[in-house]
């Protein structure tokens, strides 16, 4: 397809105001660019006629004499982006504007599994609905939505090939959101790959890690130079089915000794013998917190279970270290809730496991949500849609 220059430059233009809100003038673009001044001028008068950019202030070039220039930034006031997070016992939707700030958000705890799917649906639905109409009230235009599914999406985004846990195979979930709410139509993944997406800072810098998502499975997002690793297939990051030990326990994919048996939701609680049965951190019983509340009182059983399901964890990840040479391992879901007891053995067995660790450094760090982040990672993933392709929102 033949490239649009200025629909490239606008882009460019765009994603510089975007990384230095508040920091940087129409002559800092053009340094920024290599586009002549009247070249970057015009960009940005598009760009704010289009209700993407505004004016922000004054702000001086250090290498510049004369009058400060006037410093440029987001709207955040225009287009917004909608993300719906879709769990086995809840169901979360989250409205950001064009800055990544959250503007609404709601979430609906009710256990979905063995539910009738078209109930389900019909959920998602309004849910969408009532954030579309919080998100106009607050003077702001849905751009579009994304939906984060606790399953594997295929590469195009169009079906959820498999959601054990929700009963769907082969099923558009998008098909259902009212047509004015995601436009032409809702991007799809998996929860892991948007909430990877929620770190903002991460990305912005071009960064390389893996981010951990637990909550019933185990599941990671790769982000790669800034930019989500989905596959060939869309099937990338399913560490929760790596094989640990071939002979050990069965697992619900069918195969033996996969590492959620070992370090997932459900083996940790088996291991410090809390009878509850497996919930989310936003669902209808979050049973992370009675984990959590045990370690906190020092219980001797939850903090072996605690350590044991770390090692594990970290023994997995030192070998997507070694495959991936990122440098930075995120823990998200009930690991960041887990992270003062689980964080410290992943990193020893890093630092053990890991055939870089000799010369490099990998941090591990908490996530910077938590169960919000892949509602969160699916809205804002929406507005960087139209920061990387303005001229799709500037057309419309």
């Amino acid at each position: 397809m033949p490239v649009n220059p200025r629909a490239a430059h606008l882009a460019l233009a765009l994603r510089c105001v975007a990384e230095q809100s508040g920091a940087i003038s129409r002559a800092g673009i053009s340094a920024a660019t290599g586009l002549n001044r009247s070249t970057a001028c015009s960009l940005i008068e598009e760009l704010m006629a289009g209700g993407l950019v505004k004016e922000v202030g004054s702000r001086r070039e250090s290498s510049r004499a004369g009058r400060p220039g006037t410093a440029l930034g987001l709207r955040n006031d225009g287009p917004a982006g909608l993300g719906i997070d879709v769990n086995v016992d809840y169901t979360a939707v989250c409205v950001v504007d064009l800055t990544g700030a959250v503007r609404y958000k709601h979430v609906v705890s009710e256990d979905q599994r063995g539910q009738d799917t078209h109930e389900v649906l019909d959920r998602i639905a309004r849910l969408a609905r009532g954030a579309q109409n919080a998100a106009e009230a607050d003077g702001l235009a849905l751009c579009g939505s994304a939906v984060a599914v606790p399953g594997i999406v295929d590469r195009r985004g169009a079906t959820v090939t498999l959601a054990p846990n929700l009963g769907w195979r082969d099923l558009d979930v998008t098909e259902v959101l009212p047509a004015d709410v995601h436009g032409e139509r809702a991007a799809l993944d998996n929860e892991a790959n948007f909430a990877a997406l929620s770190e903002q800072e991460l990305i912005r810098s071009g960064a390389s890690y893996l981010y951990v998502s637990g909550q019933i499975g185990v599941g990671a997002g790769i982000v790669l130079d800034g930019t989500l690793y989905r596959g060939s297939h869309g099937w990338s990051g399913e560490i929760g089915h790596l094989t640990i030990d071939r002979d050990g326990p069965e697992c619900p994919c069918g195969r033996r000794g996969c590492l959620e048996r070992y370090a997932g939701h459900e083996a940790i609680l088996r291991a410090t013998s809390i009878s509850s049965g497996v919930g989310t951190t936003l669902g209808v019983r979050p049973t992370v917190d009675l984990i959590a509340a045990r370690a906190r009182a020092g219980d001797a059983q939850t903090l072996e279970a605690l350590a044991t399901a770390g090692r594990t964890l970290g023994f997995a990840l030192a070998g997507c270290l070694n495959l991936l040479d990122v440098g930075t391992i995120v823990l998200g879901g009930i690991y960041r809730d887990l992270a003062p007891w689980i964080g410290p053995e992943v990193e020893r067995e890093v630092r053990a496991q890991f055939v870089g660790a000799r010369w490099a450094d990998p941090e591990v760090r908490a996530a910077a949500y938590g169960a919000e982040a892949p509602a969160l990672g699916a809205a804002r993933s929406v507005v960087r849609d139209v920061i990387n392709d303005p001229i799709r929102w500037l057309a419309r």
